[in-house]
């Protein structure tokens, strides 16, 4: 791959490292956008005003979402998706038309304060096979190049948002911290090019993962209580998992001769529901440990300076692909209709409570059920809920889940009223043969955390959204159906 040529330090426009625009204080959000039912833009705005975010981080470019941060003060990283690093990484005049749309236009007309480009996302994760190994720099290069075109490359930074899995440690300690092997030229020359350019390394870091995917990972360590035994590396004493791997992308940059690029924690959260492990209680355990362990400027021990980092995220997704767990859909600090799930103090509210969204308008309230005389070992059930559960959300079914003390007939009703409510609640989506009916009597427990939700009314953001369309029923859904319907 190779370093960065004379060339580019033209195309980039150099910058020394140490002139990197200062980031706004105060914790930055994730706002996704994968929702069958979305809030609009400005709702979504003013709720990350009421809740004191001072930034924000996008997945796209939309232009309705980018159109309501204007004049709002918040600083805005805007994303390009994976989909679109060819294109952009293949044509300079593609990068430029990107650029003149998705982020001149929008600072000189709409006043949205842009200040970082985030091209791609997680493009080098292994499930991906190397998709993107060979067009995430050049779209890198290309889009700073566009921007400094622009005119805007002292004002805009690139990053790219990886996965903390583009390093590990030799010696399972941070101090063996290096990029990872089969990509360690290219992480080299992607490193290169942020130092010239004065931009920052940002990194996705997810303790729940760790937890989610290896059942001997001490529970603790994925905390901020200090409850842990701590990992001792050469005197260094690391407590929680977030500072050990942090500091080891921290040696890996230093090991390379980067000791001092900025680094932007682009992702780090706790989801709610969809598994054992994600639950309200842990997910405010978490951010709240985090939001106290980062306040008053502290660091880590390799970093000791201020964190920049994007809670993850700000609002339940219903429309996110479930392939890595149905813990997906329940990022959120807020629910889907923009309600706190739980106490969590930003330090950004004078109440140091969260503050809901305002002016949702909902749906009727009623719902899809299961019909009293319908029995339980009809033939049409198992097709009936497969079909529901596809095109649905049943993720808050199952073992450890918010709805995961439902019997049969409960689960059956739960997916019955998500494909209901889907559709706007529409009569023809309740329909099943013989199964189901329609009540105004909320079928809700009164007991525990689980809800059978009340759609949103639809919001038509842009030409060519539908609702009550949703995507191809999931290869994880047949495999809940079994589990779903032998409840006792």
């Amino acid at each position: 791959m190779g370093w960065v040529s004379v060339k580019d330090r033209d195309n980039i426009g150099f910058v020394c490292l140490f002139t990197l625009l200062c980031s706004v204080s105060g914790i930055g959000v994730n706002w996704g956008t994968q929702s069958s039912h979305p809030l609009p833009p400005d709702t979504i705005v003013k709720l990350l005003r009421d809740n004191g975010f001072q930034r924000v981080k996008l997945f796209d470019a939309d232009y309705g979402t980018l159109k309501a941060l204007g004049k709002s003060g918040i600083e805005v990283m805007v994303g390009i998706p994976n989909d679109m690093l060819a294109s952009v990484g293949g044509s300079m005049k593609a990068a430029e038309k990107w650029v003149a749309k998705n982020v001149s236009e929008h600072i000189s007309s709409n006043n949205v304060n842009i200040r970082y480009v985030a091209v791609g996302n997680e493009p080098f994760l292994e499930t991906y096979n190397g998709s993107y190994l060979g067009i995430t720099f050049p779209a890198l290069r290309n889009i700073q190049s566009a921007l400094v075109k622009a005119g805007l490359g002292s004002q805009v930074k690139v990053t790219v948002p990886l996965n903390a899995d583009v390093y590990a440690s030799s010696s399972g300690y941070p101090s063996g911290g290096d990029f990872r092997n089969d990509i360690h030229d290219l992480m080299l020359t992607i490193v290169n090019f942020l130092s010239v350019s004065g931009s920052p390394f940002t990194v996705n870091i997810y303790p729940f993962i760790s937890l989610y995917s290896d059942p001997n990972f001490p529970v603790e360590y994925a905390f901020f209580d200090g409850n842990a035994s701590p990992v001792n590396d050469g005197g260094t004493l690391y407590y929680n998992m977030f500072d050990a791997n942090l500091d080891t992308l921290a040696y890996a940059l230093q090991k390379n001769g980067f000791a001092n690029l900025p680094i932007i924690v682009g992702e780090i959260g706790w989801p709610t529901d969809g598994d054992r492990n994600a639950n309200i209680e842990y997910a405010r355990r978490f951010n709240q440990g985090f939001m106290s362990h980062i306040s008053g400027g502290r660091g880590t021990p390799m970093r000791p300076e201020p964190i920049d980092a994007y809670l993850f995220s700000l609002i339940d997704e219903d429309d996110k692909s479930i392939a890595p767990g149905n813990f997906e859909r329940h990022w959120g600090i807020f629910t889907f209709d923009g309600q706190a799930k739980y106490p969590l103090n930003l330090g950004s509210t004078n109440s140091g409570a969260l503050v809901p969204a305002k002016g949702v308008g909902y749906l009727e309230k009623k719902w899809c059920v299961m019909r009293p005389s319908a029995r339980l070992d009809d033939p049409q059930v198992e097709p009936s809920v497969s079909y529901a559960c596809g095109l649905a959300d049943c993720t808050s079914l199952g073992y450890g889940t918010s709805c995961g003390n439902l019997d049969a007939r409960g689960n059956i009703s739960y997916a019955f009223n998500s494909y209901f409510q889907k559709n706007n609640q529409l009569e023809v989506a309740c329909k099943f043969p013989n199964l189901s009916m329609i009540t105004k009597t909320d079928p809700t427990p009164t007991v525990g955390n689980c809800k059978f939700p009340i759609m949103i009314q639809p919001y038509y953001e842009s030409a060519g959204r539908r609702f009550g369309y949703a995507q191809k029923p999931f290869g994880l859904v047949s495999v809940l159906i079994l589990i779903l319907l032998t409840v006792p």
